[in-house]
């Protein structure tokens, strides 16, 4: 197929891009570079450099069958601050992309969207049946998007998949985590064996869970980049599907911490701080439709994430 990738240079989109020129995929990379890394698109991906909002001279004429969007902002703490830039990149871009396709006869569409949209569940773990109520910007655009993607499909005939994912964390293909700023655990924690900060902070110890520190499912990025190729194969027309991607499996924060001392051999100090806002103490996904319906499951656990990780900080 031929494929449009929206943030093809950032950490998962380059790393499902190179997932796709693997399989056989003619690949079109279109990134604005404000987050991403253009030395991140794989080699056999055409690149342009373009924001989402341009997309319709991509797609005009082009003979794409699908497009994989991840084009987003996804910093939290940056959605409470400049929601307005949140409701524009993640939102009104977004609907930009699905008039870009209805005009160009594009039909197919994988949309990245997040476990930020469920909030702060009481249930665990999280079924894609959990009612969605996100607390922040972020998960709140991200569930407006899915709701506009439902009502094209609807409407319209779009076959599109919404792919919910949980932490995501290691490298593939020599490609791996590098955000400015770096908000994720994993990459923050091997940053002191690495040199490059004394301590890691811990942001809440009071939690109700087994060491008083948050809980999380962490997925491999190459199990993600699986789970889409797989959702390109059962995307109906007129429909929109949702899975949640995750391990069912939980780690506290300690214990991330603790993985990464053990796969690196460095002790790694840390600093107790009090919770951050709107911090959930557990999120945990049930990844079981995806299981049934694409097929898919995760294969790599956490220690793999964080050696995987590791090897890229060293490079």
């Amino acid at each position: 197929m031929k494929l449009l990738v929206t943030g093809g240079a950032g950490y998962i989109g380059s790393i499902v891009v190179a997932c796709l020129l693997d399989a056989g995929h003619e690949v079109v990379v279109l990134d604005d570079l404000s987050t991403g890394h253009h030395d991140a698109v794989p080699d056999g991906a055409e690149f342009v450099k373009a924001g989402v909002s341009d997309v319709g001279d991509i797609l005009d004429g082009a003979g794409f069958d699908a497009v994989l969007h991840f084009a987003a902002k996804s910093l939290v703490a940056e959605s409470v601050a400049l929601p307005e830039l949140y409701w524009s990149n993640n939102v009104v871009a977004s609907l930009q992309l699905l008039r870009a396709m209805r005009d160009a006869a594009v039909r197919k569409l994988v949309f990245s969207s997040t476990a930020a949209t469920y909030g702060m569940p009481s249930t665990s773990p999280i079924t894609e049946d959990t009612p969605a109520v996100p607390t922040n910007p972020y998960g709140q655009t991200k569930l407006a998007v899915d709701h506009a993607i439902a009502g094209e499909a609807a409407a319209q005939g779009l076959a599109a998949v919404s792919l919910r994912y949980f932490n995501v964390g290691g490298s593939f293909a020599g490609l791996g985590e590098r955000h400015h700023p770096e908000t994720h655990l994993i990459p923050n924690v091997l940053a002191v064996p690495a040199g490059k900060r004394e301590s890691v902070d811990v942001f809440g110890t009071d939690y109700p869970t087994r060491d008083g520190t948050a809980v999380r499912d962490y997925l491999h990025v190459k199990d993600l980049a699986d789970a889409h190729l797989l959702a390109l194969d059962v995307a109906v027309p007129g429909e929109q599907r949702v899975y949640n991607l995750g391990t069912g499996t939980g780690y506290t924060v300690r214990e991330v911490i603790e993985a990464c001392r053990r796969v690196t051999g460095h002790p790694v100090p840390q600093v107790d701080r009090d919770r951050r806002p709107g911090d959930p103490p557990t999120l945990v996904a049930s990844g079981e439709r995806a299981k049934a319906d694409l097929g898919w499951e995760p294969r790599h656990g956490l220690e793999r994430i964080v050696a995987d990780a590791w090897s890229f900080v060293r490079r």
